[in-house]
């Protein structure tokens, strides 16, 4: 019911510019209290907002399936059924293939953890060369002289040890002592473990509620429309509707395109990686292709999932730098060319907006927010679009 209530928000709210521009303190005051606590709400509800913007947007999504199985008869409920059905078992098929090629990565998982530390004391060794260069250069000579000549007075390590192993040797714990000291070195694992359950479990909770709430978005959506439409008056109503259908058409457009262009990207770095015998490609490639879509640090995230995959297989510096130069080049071809006319179309958001979106969003609800920074500000943007005393805000946040 969000979805209606977004749409609400921006009619009803359309009296703010001419009660804000009377300059009265206490109006003032009023909008900076109740601007305070509707992002103390947004804080602290987070995961509820969360799991409904996500059902509403699944059901903006499915919503044309579901009218195209109703050319065939099919009653609204049947359908919503129907298509709720699909998209689930469309999920557990995408869900087993990827737990497929989980399992037989994590039987190499040894061979990774060899190769990952076989980088780290090489490049180790070479910080501990480029110290000794810069020491060279940067301090005189004299004065190296004068380290190396007390190193060399200094008693050798082996007289310490001797030292040391003259001293009587510690007593042994017994085993029950032993266990309890083992015990407290893994309490406090344990206690992370239980303090992020409980969030874990409130997440997972909450994602049990998606598809109860898209079916019945889409099964009550006449119902919930007609509801939604008889709280406006005159032109406010028509005003209502049209921000309804303007979220809606953004928020498909922006699902589908992203959706379109992860998969693009996904096929063409596939066939990269399956060309240069890439291990894991099946499961490296949508990592690589959907990363990329994510604003302003995509290319570094899209760039990760291949060079990982590569470690048990490249020992030179040139194939990382082809899977580089390939991955930012389908990365820049797909935001520059192909995103303004898949998904840029219908947000129309200026650079700023979306920068200041992320930070925002980002903000209040971490790499989740991420995700809903530019549908929640586009579709803030739709209702700006379509109430006549809110239509300056749209234009300051349009392209």
């Amino acid at each position: 019911m969000l979805q209606y209530g977004l749409a609400g928000f921006g009619a009803s709210v359309s009296v703010l510019p001419s009660s804000f521009t009377e300059k009265q303190p206490k109006n003032l005051a009023t909008f900076v209290v109740a601007f305070g606590v509707v992002i103390a709400l947004i804080y602290y509800g987070r995961e509820f907002l969360v799991t409904l913007f996500t059902a509403i947007t699944i059901s903006f999504l499915l919503d044309p399936v579901v009218e195209l199985f109703m050319k065939l008869k099919l009653p609204r409920a049947v359908a919503s059924f129907v298509v709720c059905l699909v998209a689930l078992l469309g999920l557990y098929l995408i869900g087993l293939g990827t737990f497929t090629q989980v399992a037989v990565l994590m039987e190499d998982l040894p061979s990774y953890g060899e190769r990952i530390n076989e980088l780290a004391d090489e490049v180790a060794h070479r910080l501990e060369e480029a110290e000794q260069s810069t020491y060279q250069i940067l301090v005189p000579r004299r004065i190296r002289e004068r380290d190396t000549v007390k190193q060399e007075t200094q008693p050798p390590p082996a007289t310490k040890s001797r030292r040391r192993s003259a001293e009587p040797p510690m007593p042994v714990s017994p085993p029950a002592v032993q266990e309890v000291r083992i015990r407290q070195d893994r309490s406090p694992f344990v206690d992370y473990f239980y303090s992020k359950w409980e969030s874990l479990y409130q997440t997972l909770l909450l994602a049990s509620f998606v598809p109860f709430l898209v079916y019945f978005m889409l099964s009550w959506r006449d119902h919930l429309r007609r509801g939604y439409l008889h709280l406006f008056q005159g032109p406010g109503r028509h005003a209502a509707g049209r921000s309804w259908q303007g979220i809606a058409d953004m928020a498909r457009a922006y699902v589908i395109g992203n959706f379109v262009l992860g998969i693009l990207i996904t096929i063409a770095s596939g066939l990269f990686f399956w060309y240069i015998k890439l291990p894991y490609f099946l499961l490296v490639a949508p990592l690589s292709g959907f990363l990329s879509l994510v604003p302003y640090v995509g290319l570094p995230l899209a760039i990760i999932p291949p060079f990982l995959a590569s470690l048990p297989v490249h020992n030179k510096m040139g194939p990382y730098l082809v899977i580089a130069a390939v991955v930012g080049f389908l990365h820049l071809i797909a935001l520059n060319l192909l995103y303004p006319k898949l998904v840029g179309s219908r947000v129309h958001l200026n650079p700023m907006a979306v920068t200041v979106a992320l930070m925002f969003w980002g903000s209040l609800w971490g790499a989740i927010g991420l995700v809903f920074a530019i549908p929640i500000t586009a579709g803030l943007k739709a209702v700006c679009d379509n109430v006549t005393d809110l239509q300056p805000y749209g234009k300051l946040l349009g392209d």
